[in-house]
């Protein structure tokens, strides 16, 4: 999709860029090139079951034109003061409970969708309500795997020093988010050996994974 040889994207992740397109919608890119196809299947297959994601409107290799959301993130709005560390850990399991209850587009027995990267930046706190981003990760496969998943990252950034100022938020909303959630202890190693093959994870934060692992058992 093209856009004009000065355009400057107005927010940005670990590997994709987004460009205001008008006041409805955004592209998103990916800066390697990564096809969106199946994210973007997976999107709408959540939508068409209520759950809060952006409306896909066009793809084209690495580009999506998806909906453009109003709000901070969740993580955003936990720093500013204006969610509680509960408060960020029960929104976070309920957005799970219910992505687990979408059947799997296959109709695999046991699966459901995986989003594989639910945490509070990818989580859009807007005026009707949290709206998840960023589903390059999602799959097929288990609840707990998802539910493990999400732990790992809490506990990441608990742990990071360069975050020392939420550790203790994180902390709780770990916790929190651990007790409202299902138990994901049987899909933790398969997920702590995902997240250590995360290529855009930096050596130090690959350093924290036994860490982490120590973390969520404390609450399980």
């Amino acid at each position: 999709m093209n856009l004009p040889a000065d355009a400057e994207p107005f927010a940005f992740g670990r590997d994709a860029d987004i460009y205001a397109i008008d006041d409805d919608w955004v592209l998103r890119r990916y800066r390697n090139g990564h096809p969106v196809r199946d994210e973007a299947d997976f999107m709408r297959h959540v939508a068409q079951h209520g759950y809060p994601v952006p409306a896909v409107r066009d793809v084209d290799g690495a580009d999506m034109v998806i909906q453009r959301l109003d709000g901070p993130t969740l993580g955003d709005a936990a720093m500013a003061g204006e969610l509680s560390a509960v408060e960020i850990g029960r929104i976070h399991a309920d957005l799970h409970h219910r992505l687990q209850a979408i059947p799997a587009p296959s109709g695999t027995p046991g699966h459901v969708v995986v989003h594989g990267d639910l945490h509070p930046l990818n989580v859009i706190s807007t005026a009707d309500g949290p709206v998840v981003i960023d589903w390059r990760n999602a799959e097929e496969g288990t609840p707990e795997f998802d539910v493990a998943m999400t732990a790992i990252i809490f506990a990441q950034v608990a742990l990071d020093p360069s975050y020392e100022d939420l550790t203790l938020l994180l902390r709780e909303a770990l916790a929190t988010y651990l007790d409202l959630s299902i138990d994901p202890t049987s899909a933790l190693p398969a997920a702590l050996r995902a997240r250590g093959n995360n290529r855009t994870l930096t050596p130090a934060e690959l350093a924290l994974l036994p860490q982490q692992e120590q973390l969520i058992r404390q609450h399980l």
